[in-house]
């Protein structure tokens, strides 16, 4: 079952939560798409195919929306949230897809952008973080994919579910050879293991400052980093800021879950 939680709509653009909780490995009915827009998820995992390519999703990577093509879906590990965005094609700077790899930037921007729905200033305030986040999110496709595609996604959903501790203990818990694996994240990516491990560090680290967390010494044990210092340069380097400059954009929740404010005039 899929529910839509409408957040803003002008004639120009219009945002959603979609909720679902759907749990299948089959393909779904092919749905038309009328518009450009993306999807970009916070919780859970699923694939999505368009003109024949498919697409593991997940908090790191969304999929691209075009006029005109038939996307289907299969909820093999249960259901998910995301954000849907529409944009009319004068406001649309992405490619045409699937793929869209969400790095540490484009997932602050989609946080600032629901952080502006819940100030209820959708005609500014919105609409100013939506533009950002457009701009972003259209410098991150991912490649057309490769035989790798399968090998690559499970890496993912390991490294997202638990640090494995290593390179070589994931291509060991993958039954893969380093080497194969470490070639491969570039090629479907654009990213190295490292960095795609950081960004997921990153990820975490915005979710607990984003709730109020204050001990960043603490923060950096738990998320594995050397140190505070550690952790503060991963963040300048995936996101472009501080953690203190972070909890100041960050200090309203910014979370599909958290009932943002919605928008009346829709």
């Amino acid at each position: 079952m899929r529910t839509t939680t409408v957040l803003a709509r002008r004639p120009g653009f219009g945002i959603d939560v979609v909720t679902c909780r759907d749990d299948h490995t089959g393909w779904s009915t092919p749905e038309p798409r009328a518009g450009f827009g993306f999807v970009l998820a916070w919780r859970g995992r699923f694939r999505f195919s368009s003109h024949g390519r498919e697409v593991d999703v997940d908090r790191t990577v969304g999929y691209v929306t075009v006029p005109g093509a038939e996307e289907r879906f299969s909820h093999p590990v249960g259901g998910d949230v995301c954000t849907s965005v529409a944009v009319a094609p004068e406001l649309w700077r992405g490619s045409d897809g699937p793929a869209l790899y969400v790095d540490a930037r484009v997932d602050l921007a989609h946080r600032r952008l629901l952080a502006a729905v819940h100030s209820g200033d959708v005609d500014y305030a919105v609409v100013d973080e939506l533009l950002r986040l457009l701009v972003i999110a259209g410098r991150s496709p991912v490649g057309d994919g490769s035989r790798e595609r399968t090998m690559v996604a499970a890496a993912r959903a390991a490294v997202l579910a638990e640090d494995p501790g290593g390179l070589l203990p994931l291509a060991g818990k993958l039954g893969v050879s380093p080497y194969r694996l470490s070639r491969a994240f570039p090629r479907e990516l654009g990213v190295s293991v490292t960095q795609y491990r950081n960004r997921v560090r990153a990820a975490k680290a915005l979710d607990r400052i984003a709730e109020g967390e204050r001990d960043l010494a603490g923060l950096a044990a738990d998320l594995g980093f050397a140190d505070q210092a550690h952790l503060s340069r991963v963040l300048k380097a995936q996101v472009g800021r501080t953690p203190g400059a972070l909890r100041a954009l960050l200090q309203e929740s910014s979370r599909p879950g958290q009932d943002p404010r919605r928008d009346s005039s829709a």
